[in-house]
């Protein structure tokens, strides 16, 4: 064999191990959960990556659901000192605040106890590979709430399956310093047509319907936020104003206010907090969610 062609053979060597390389895709990065609080989880290397700066607000600025607050606050406490605790969705009204209580919780839960509480978010595209995050998961001494926003699915989505085998299901189950906390508008989380579809086709009907609505019962506590009223709206903008030291009289606060919800089709928390930047930015004032 002459040099060239051993040359040849040796290139197309190298050539066809970097197709397989690219092929296996990325090497498994290493994980630290020391690194932070908070991560997004990403999959395609099963990497959890730290997030230095959440996008967080402060819990005693959340206002108008109370009620679930506390109950949220407790099963997450209960959580975080090794106690039992549930899985939990959070359902209802747009812009009420679901996603920023769960950040909310998380933070003054673990600034209360010192824990090592972590929170993961998945985003909806990935929840197929849950079982890959719990078993990086499992094998760390921390705890971690697995956090999942804006979750349902669609017509011919089967992600659902392995949602219900990470919430409970499987030989295996769920890791005891794992939950799972997700927000979506819906209760049922899967479209009701999708449901209906599948009770008329089913050989039997309340087996297939049964087998829809199985996965929000996986959760233990639901929990339901709804419109708000204008006394509340009112006071997440008081909230805010003092919270930001924003120079307003409290009559011309709520005209504006008032006005801003009616041009955005409603109140809500969302609506009061988009007010609230837009004031900070007319007044010149800094304005930090930290």
């Amino acid at each position: 064999m002459t040099v060239d062609t051993t040359a040849l053979l040796l290139a197309e060597v190298r050539r066809l191990a970097d197709a397989v390389e690219r092929l296996a895709g990325p090497a498994p990065a290493h994980n630290d959960l020391n690194a932070a609080d908070c991560f997004v989880w990403v999959p395609a290397n099963h990497y959890l990556q730290p997030v230095a700066r959440p996008n967080r607000v402060a819990l005693t600025l959340i206002r108008g659901v109370d009620h679930v607050r506390d109950i949220l606050h407790e099963n997450t406490l209960r959580f975080a000192e090794g106690f039992a605790a549930n899985n939990v969705l959070l359902w209802g009204a747009r812009g009420m605040g679901k996603s920023s209580l769960v950040k909310a919780v998380h933070a003054d839960v673990r600034a209360a106890t010192g824990a090592k509480l972590k929170l993961v978010e998945v985003h909806r595209e990935e929840i197929g590979t849950l079982p890959a995050l719990l078993d990086i998961l499992k094998a760390s001494d921390c705890r971690a709430i697995v956090f999942c926003d804006d979750l349902s699915f669609d017509h011919d989505d089967t992600d659902y399956k392995s949602l219900k085998a990470a919430l409970d299901g499987g030989i295996e189950g769920r890791p005891d310093n794992v939950l799972f906390y997700a927000t979506s508008n819906r209760r049922h989380l899967l479209p009701r047509t999708m449901m209906e579809n599948e009770q008329s086709t089913a050989i039997n009907p309340s087996e297939a319907i049964e087998e829809k609505v199985s996965l929000s019962d996986r959760f233990g506590l639901w929990l339901g936020f709804y419109k708000c009223n204008q006394d509340d709206y009112l006071a997440m903008i008081d909230a805010y104003a003092d919270h930001f030291a924003l120079d307003l009289s409290r009559d011309e606060l709520h005209r504006e206010a008032l006005e801003w919800a009616t041009t955005r089709g409603g109140r809500s928390g969302r609506v009061a907090w988009q007010y609230i930047q837009d004031l900070a930015g007319r007044l010149r004032k800094p304005l930090s969610r930290d």
